[in-house]
Parts: structure tokens; sequence; C-alpha cells
């Protein structure tokens, strides 16, 4: 409602805008509105000539409303435009057309409707020049107009594409693949893409000799990957020209997923041309009643609401912490086409990569992913501690490639997926870390999944791929175990290879590829120890962190050990990181991540971590607890001096660790004993002063912690009973509040204390005094190298020296 006031004053033109916090924007008219005269007769009411109301407006931001204004007549104005130039472009063709006599009519016909469709679109978006006010515009709206821009664009260029000649279209194509690293698809951020990364592309011409296909070769290109490794250059060669199962040895670092990747896609792209030729759809197979499988009555597979829900089963981001899904071509970003567009045939599976943990499945895809990024070829990852219901809706979009790990895929195909039942199209089975997996109590599920794949699942035309850094590796046993088995029969030796061969199912004559040296270990890698007392190793840990900060990797046996090293690091400003089989997917691969980012930074991991991944740029391996066997000890070392770096192996040895290292001695063929780690003994004092300090508020806060856990718990089961809670089952009932407040106490005088030993340095050059000893200055007589392989090294100089 709005009153008009007689005023002297002559009116300033205003803006249609009230006041600065919200403006009204006018859209009708002022209306007179019928008032008693008798009203105007009050003494308050003397300067009122009328009242009027407005009914059609809208509130508006005051900044806003004169910029929308003036933009929507800008975007009308430009549609405009363009609506007349096409529409003259349409004449002028229609004029061709008709002179050249051809009968293009129907391709005329349907660009003319989807213009007109196009046109109907934005007058309705349009408003009429008559009202040129500007109307609010929401999210949802704005949303729409996007994805019809979106579509407006794709429609020109496949008009453009349909109208261009051949050659031109040729020189199109040689233009793309010059600029393939401009084109490539945008990767996620993950912690093995450092080594996927390349300044430019690279020369691919020693690849070609390999029988490596065109679009791998492309994308070789742009990953900067110029020549083969020597496990690389001996494998395709077999794999692709002779399709002859693989069993390949190689030291850790050497590129052995491509030596079953590039195979695998090779394999997929024979079989789309062998259905583009064949373009008759296949006979319906009908699924082999499994031996091992239970029939379970009454299931049926509620499919109806994947098209609905094609949106949310996309690629989990790296933010969430993991790489679940399917991964889609760049021509179909939502996965929606299942059957191959060439032939119209359902997609089977072709290809199953299995490994032992989560996080090298996820690996594994990524460089797949990486590798046949121009081919279409989609991939899906099937490993614990993600929703079962999400990746039964990855599967539906039938990826040919399935990278899993043995328990969720088993559980998938106990549940019947449609996509895992016909399992006999399968064309390539590859065990990523084989010896670990076939195991004795490792993986029952991997003994069902190999039995099914062998008896009622079998095809003659599956090719085997099985790798690992330690396939060859032999144990050498002891003097009375040796006696024994020289008594066998020679028919019961057999060896490590050939139990491994018949487990999986490998063809009479593979393809055998051994390269491993007999320490099992890279060149690069500089391996040490330090002999200790089982108290003393948080103390040499934490010199030997705080002397060469780098990225180191710590490995422990246990989880309560991780746990512990978590704490007191964490309290000695370590910026440590924990991975173990107890914490959930999503941090898992999230600490990974964070631990790929920070230049500066410690990862305490059990032997999760061990196998296979591709953390770049790792300086340091230490070995808290020594592992129980030869194979894990390669493993975790395996994961610095990855390709031709350099890298330090550092073992923390106790006596209870003596029997486990000489053991990995004699397996290893290390004849003479590791070299000792040099330590500054003078330093060690101040690194105690701190660790006790730690040692004491992690305990204080260890059994604090475990008593409230204790009392939360007995708590809440009395309560569910609704009985009374008796103060002797509650820990920490004799202490009194006093007690308590004083332990507080001394923790924070504690930790003020530690503070304050933080912040000194422990390792100076020089030193400043208030008494003039040389300038003010004392210099201490040994200094902290560089890096931990420069003092080592220095060290080994000076004690040849010596000798």
């Amino acid at each position: 409602m709005k009153v008009k006031v007689k005023k002297a004053k002559v009116k300033t033109p205003r803006p249609r805008l009230i006041s600065s916090r919200r403006g009204v924007l006018v859209r009708g008219q002022w209306k007179a509105v019928n008032v008693d005269p008798s009203l105007f007769s009050d003494e308050g009411l003397d300067g009122l000539v009328c009242f009027e109301e407005l009914t059609d407006y809208s509130l508006v931001e005051p900044e806003k409303a004169l910029t929308e204004h003036v933009q929507t007549e800008r975007r009308s104005q430009k549609k405009r435009k363009t609506n007349e130039e096409r529409r003259s472009e349409d004449e002028d063709a229609a004029a061709l057309e008709d002179d050249s006599g051809g009968k293009p009519e129907k391709k005329k016909k349907k660009k003319n409707k989807q213009k007109e469709e196009e046109e109907t679109l934005e007058e309705e978006q349009i408003p009429a020049e008559e009202s040129p006010e500007p109307t609010t515009e929401t999210p949802q709206t704005n949303k729409k107009k996007k994805k019809r821009k979106r579509k407006r664009k794709k429609k020109k260029k496949q008009e453009e594409d349909q109208e261009q000649p051949e050659e031109e279209r040729s020189a199109a194509a040689g233009a793309e693949a010059e600029s393939a690293v401009s084109a490539a698809p945008q990767k996620s951020r993950h912690w093995s893409r450092a080594s996927l990364e390349a300044p430019g592309p690279a020369d691919v011409s020693s690849w070609r000799d390999l029988l490596v296909p065109e679009p791998v070769l492309r994308a070789l290109a742009v990953l900067g990957f110029s020549a083969p490794t020597a496990i690389q250059a001996l494998v395709l060669p077999p794999a692709i020209r002779d399709r002859l199962d693989i069993l390949g040895a190689a030291e850790t670092g050497s590129g052995k997923t491509l030596c079953f990747g590039i195979p695998m896609i090779h394999m997929i792209l024979q079989w789309r041309e062998q259905t583009e030729e064949h373009s008759t759809p296949e006979r319906t197979h009908t699924p082999a009643q499994s031996l091992y499988l239970q029939e379970e009555h009454g299931e049926d597979d509620d499919d109806d609401d994947d098209d609905d829900e094609k949106k949310d089963d996309e690629v989990i981001d790296d933010d969430e912490g993991g790489a679940e899904g399917c991964s889609a071509p760049p021509d179909d970003p939502d996965g929606q086409n299942d059957p191959d567009p060439a032939s119209g045939v359902c997609r089977p599976l072709l290809g199953l990569v299995l490994t032992p943990t989560r996080e090298l499945a996820v690996q594994v895809k990524h460089h797949i992913d990486a590798v046949a990024q121009f081919t279409g070829i989609k991939t899906a990852i099937v490993v614990g501690g993600m929703a079962p219901q999400k990746q039964h809706r990855v599967l539906m979009r039938r990826p040919e490639i399935i990278i899993a790990t043995p328990g969720r895929l088993w559980e998938m195909i106990r549940e019947k997926h449609p996509h895992l039942q016909d399992l006999r199209q399968l064309r390539c089975l590859v065990l990523d870390e084989a010896d670990r997996m076939v195991e004795k109590g490792h993986f029952a599920e991997l003994e069902s999944l190999l039995e099914l794949l062998n008896t009622s699942q079998f095809s003659s035309r599956r090719q085997t791929f099985v790798f690992s850094a330690t396939l060859t590796l032999v144990h050498s046993l002891p003097s009375r175990l040796q006696q024994k088995k020289k008594k066998q029969r020679p028919a019961e030796q057999r060896s490590k290879l050939q139990l491994l061969m018949e487990k999986v199912g490998v063809r009479d004559k593979p393809k055998v590829i051994d390269l491993t040296r007999k320490q099992a270990t890279v060149e690069t890698l500089t391996e040490t120890r330090i002999s200790c007392t089982k108290e003393d190793k948080d103390l040499f840990l934490y010199y030997f962190l705080l002397q060469f900060p780098g990225r180191s990797m710590v490995f422990a046996n246990s989880i309560a050990c991780i746990k512990r090293l978590y704490a007191l690091l964490h309290l000695l400003d370590c910026t440590p990181l924990m991975l173990h089989a107890n914490m959930h997917q999503k941090q898992r691969l999230k600490n990974l991540e964070r631990f790929a980012e920070n230049t500066r930074c410690v990862l305490l991991t059990t032997d999760v971590a061990a196998r296979g991944l591709d953390i770049p740029d790792v300086q340091h391996v230490i070995h808290y607890q020594v592992p129980r066997t030869s194979e894990t000890y390669v493993h975790r070392s395996g994961r610095t001096a990855r390709a031709t770096r350099e890298g330090l192996s550092l073992l923390l040895i106790s006596p209870d660790d003596l029997l486990n290292y000489r053991r990995i001695c004699r397996t290893l063929d290390k004849s003479e004993e590791l070299p000792v780690f040099p330590v500054e003994s003078k330093c060690m004092a101040a690194v105690k002063e701190r660790v006790d300090l730690a040692h004491r508020i992690e305990k204080m806060e260890y059994f604090h912690s475990r008593q409230t856990q204790h009392n939360s718990w007995v708590r809440q089961a009395a309560e569910a009973m609704d009985i009374d809670v008796d103060d002797e089952l509650l820990m920490g009932s004799s202490k009194g509040e006093d007690e308590e407040r004083e332990q507080q106490r001394e923790k924070q005088m504690l930790r003020k204390q530690l503070k304050i030993l933080i912040s000194q340095p422990v390792f100076r050059s020089q030193m400043k005094t208030r008494y003039p000893t040389q300038m003010g200055k004392l210099l201490l007589p040994t200094l902290p190298q560089d890096t931990a392989l420069a003092s080592l090294k220095q060290d080994t100089q000076s004690s040849t020296r010596r000798r």
C-alpha cells in the first residue's frame, strides 16, 4: 500500500528501488483505492489526497535489479540475431538443394524441425518486447538453460561434422592426435596420478614393434611412456600375438600392470571388430548351473530403478575417498548405453583382474583407465568396504573389465548378478600378487572362485596372467626339513610354480618370465639396520624422522602397534597418518591421497599397503617390526626405489626380531649382514627427553580413554536392562574428583613442557651464547647430512678408510 502526500518540494526522479536492502520491481500499474471521504477530515490526515495500491510487483536485490534488466535485453537481442542468421542459412541451403536437384530432403526436414523446436523453446524463455522487465530466475531454471545450451552445442558439432568432406575429417583427426594431451579426459585426484602425468607427448615408436593397438599408443604418448620396461618388452608379444598364458616375476616398480592391461585392451578391441563383422545378434546364453552355488528361489532382480538412478552411479569422487564405479567412455558419460553401440550386442564380461587388497584394486583401475582412455572401454571396481547396492547398479552397465577383490566378487556371484552369471565368455583372467592370494588360509573365496572357473564356467579361449615380484622366491628350509625333503619321492617334489599353476588353472605350456635377482630387491635400494632394545625403538624412530624429514612409510605387524605409534608421533608433532584394515575404506583412501600430496609426511601402516601400491617419491621405508616372511620384506621395501630411483630401507631390530631377521637374510642370499645406520649419540639425550615425556602423556590418555569407553558401555547396558550400576563395575571409581583434577593438571603441564622442548632445535649447526666464545657462537663438531643415503654413504666411506 502506498500513500501520496502533498509536499511543497519538487520531487527528484528516483529509480524503481525503494530501500537499500530490498527493492520493489514494478510490473503493473498503481490503482486507486475507494475510501470513505470522511476519513480525510481527521487532523492527522489533512495532507492526504488518495490511496493507491500495487498488486503486480516482485522483490529483488538492489544490485541485481538494474543488471538483470540489461542482461536479459542483451540476451534477447543475441538470440534474435542468431535465429535470423539460422533462417537465412536454411533458406540459402534450400535454394542450393533445389538448384542441384538432389534428394536430401529428409535430413533437411529433420534439421528444420530441430531448429523450430529450439526457436519455440527460446521464444518461451525470451520475454516479449512490450514487457521488458526482468523475471526472477531460480537455480532450477538456470540449470535447465545450461542443459539446453549444451544440447545445442552438441547438435551444432554433429551438423558440422556431417557437412565436412572426408579430407577435412582426416585432417581434423590428425590434429586431434597431435593435441591429445589437451583432449584427454580429466582425471580424478589419486595417489598414483603423479606416475601417470607427463610434461608433453612422447615418442612411442619403440612400442609399435610390440603389437600395441593404435588407441593405446595414443594414450601412451599422452602419458609420456616413451619406451617399455624389460618385463613389458618380453611379455607383450607372446601375450598379444600368440595368446599364451603368462607367469611373470619382476622386481617392484617395473610396470607389471601394463603387462596384462595392454593385452586385455587388445583382446576387447578384437572382440568388438568381430561383433561388427558378424552383426547378427548372438544367441542368448542360458547361464550354466553351478555345482558350488546353491539355488535361491524367490529372488527377483529389481532392475527397473536402474535408469532413474544412473546419475548416482558415477565414480566416487576422491574427496569422498574412493574410486568405486564404472568408468564410461567420453561419448557416454552417464553410462546409459548398455549394449555395444556398434552391433547392438550386450557386452559380456571379458576381463577379470583379482587383487589381494582394495587399494591395489583402485590403483589398477586408474592405470587401466589411463591406458584405455581413447578406446571407450568400460571398467568397474568391486571391492569390500563400499555399498553393495551401488556396486550392483554399476555392474548393470555391463563393463567389459572388472577389477575386484575375491571376497566381494564371490558375494556378488552368489547373489546371481546377471553380469556375472555367464563367465564362460571371459577372455582374460589376471591374478595380481598371486603368491599372496593363493596362500593357505588367506582367501577362501578365491579357491571357490577358481573352482567355478575351472569346472562349470570353464572356457578354452580364456587367457591367464599371473604376476608378482616374489613369484619364484623359494625359501631355504632348515637342515632338519631339508633331510625330510630328500627322502620324498621325485613325483611328490613339486615346485612353487607348479602348485600355483594347478590352483589357478594355467594351460600346459605357459610363458614363464623371471627377471628377479637372487636378492629379490631392486639394485637402487639401500638396505640398513639399527640394533636396539624393544623399548628404544620409539627413540630411534623419532630420531630418524626428525633428522631426515621426507616422505616415509613405517610398517608394523599389528594394528595395536600402529595406533600406539600414531598417538606418540602425533604428540611429537610429526604429522602422522594411519592405514590399517580396521579403518573405513574412504578414510583409508583419503589418508593415501594426503600422504602422496605432502612431501614431509609419515604413513604408519600394516602390511595392507605392502603390495603393489605405487606412491610417488617415497624416500624411506622403516620396518618398525621385522616382517615374518621374506616376501613381505621384499614387498615392503619395494614401496621405495621405484622406477630406477634411489631409496632407503631401515630395519629396527630388537632381540625378539633376530630370528625373523636371520631367516630373511638366509632366504634372500645375503652372506654379509646389513650395514649399521649411523646415529649421532650426542643428540640422543635431547631426543630421549622428548620421547619420555610423550610416553607419559600417551599412557595417561590411553588409560583415560579406556576408562571412559568401559564406563559408558556398562552404563548403556545397565540402562537397557533397567538395573542400577554397581560402583565396582566401573573403572576408576576409587578415584575422587580431586585426584582426577590433579591428573588433568599434570597432563596439561607435561603438554606445555613437551611443546617447549619441541620448539627448540635438536640438530644445530651453531649455538649462540651470552659469553664471548668464538665471537658468541659455539660450533658443534658434527652436523647432520642432507639425506639419510648421504649420511650412510659417508659413514661407510669413513669406516673403509679406518680399516
